[in-house]
């Protein structure tokens, strides 16, 4: 298995800029690994493609103004990127691991000011830096940083997301409870309260968990040897109810179909030999390839991901990456709007 056994060319027009309105009127495209075949409908008419007992996992993340605009202290401006707490307080101080831009400009023992410190801003000190470019900055004052950031944040959106966003909320679910990811859970960007009502009403349950996604998750893959590529840790938490809930859905003969790759990481790293789901809270660093055996997943509902990377790859392990990309050309023939905001696809 080689990286660029998982490359494909989009053309970047197809690349989408502003989510589908309303939600639920994206395109979907359905693709049966039974015998390759595949069909366009709507998301909207995605149940008719589920039925009792199957479950639907969500994961329940939501986004966090993550995206900081400041200064030094010295001079000269900054951008910082929250990613995730870290481990421990330095000397007292809440401390968060980011990423920083221009990174080489900033070292040790920079002071860093994002907002009027009297207005509801925040100031931190960067006091290590890691190999991987993460650094460590370390806030002043007794308030929370993710209060801070809710006045002065800004929500951080993908790289190939040109055009700015009109409401922060179109890059949340409509079902995004727990703050902590930097990048949505694009897959669930298409449900509505109404769909999701018509699901449960069908007789086809929902199950939340979360997955706090990062930026590891997108980080490009440099080794032509995919083996040689280590996934960052994403943190997630599957309560008691959640896995009893889909351990049961499994046995009354449900098909268990997570919304996103990341519930399928969630679910695959809780679920044991035996196919029991198992309650927990900690670091993923799975990384699921063709070759992977699963034992939660029986169906899954996901967007159009980038060449070369880890979501290509997990799609891959479940479908096949020959029919995958089949499923790829058909779409761009086809002009499906590709990545975070962009259209749908059931694999069954």
């Amino acid at each position: 298995m080689r990286l660029s056994d998982f490359d494909y060319a989009l053309p970047p027009e197809l690349i989408a800029q502003h989510p589908a309105s309303p939600r639920d009127s994206s395109r979907l495209l359905i693709l049966h690994r039974s015998d390759g075949r595949i069909e366009h409908r709507i998301f909207r008419d995605l149940p008719t493609y589920l039925r009792p007992p199957d479950v639907l996992i969500l994961n329940d993340t939501r986004v966090i103004p993550a995206r900081l605009l400041g200064r030094k202290r010295s001079g000269g401006a900054v951008e910082v990127l929250l990613l995730r707490p870290a481990p421990e307080r330095h000397e007292g101080r809440e401390t968060w691991e980011v990423l920083v831009r221009p990174g080489r400009r900033v070292r040790d023992g920079t002071r860093l000011e994002f907002g009027e410190a009297l207005a509801g801003g925040l100031a931190g000190e960067v006091v290590a830096s890691r190999n991987d470019g993460i650094r460590l900055v370390a806030f002043e004052g007794d308030r929370p940083v993710l209060d801070a950031i809710r006045e002065i944040g800004k929500t951080p959106l993908p790289p190939y997301v040109h055009e700015p966003l009109g409401d922060p909320g179109d890059y949340q679910t409509v079902y995004a409870a727990v703050e902590g990811a930097v990048a949505a859970p694009t897959a669930g960007l298409h449900f509505t309260p109404e769909l999701l009502a018509r699901i449960r009403g069908s007789g086809v349950s929902t199950v939340t968990l979360t997955m706090h996604i990062g930026v590891g998750t997108f980080r490009p893959i440099t080794a032509e040897d995919p083996a040689q590529h280590r996934m960052d840790a994403e943190w997630y938490e599957v309560t008691p109810q959640a896995a009893e809930a889909t351990t049961a859905a499994r046995a009354r003969g449900g098909r268990i179909i997570p919304v996103g790759t990341s519930a399928v990481r969630t679910l695959e790293t809780v679920t044991g030999e035996d196919g029991v789901a198992r309650p927990g809270a900690g670091w993923s660093h799975l990384f699921i390839v063709p070759g992977h055996r699963f034992r939660a997943v029986d169906a899954l509902v996901t967007n159009f991901h980038l060449p070369r990377t880890t979501l290509l790859m997990l799609i891959s392990a479940l479908a096949g990456r020959e029919l995958i990309l089949r499923a790829y050309a058909e779409a761009i023939r086809e002009r499906y709007r590709f990545y975070s905001f962009g259209d749908a696809m059931l694999i069954l």
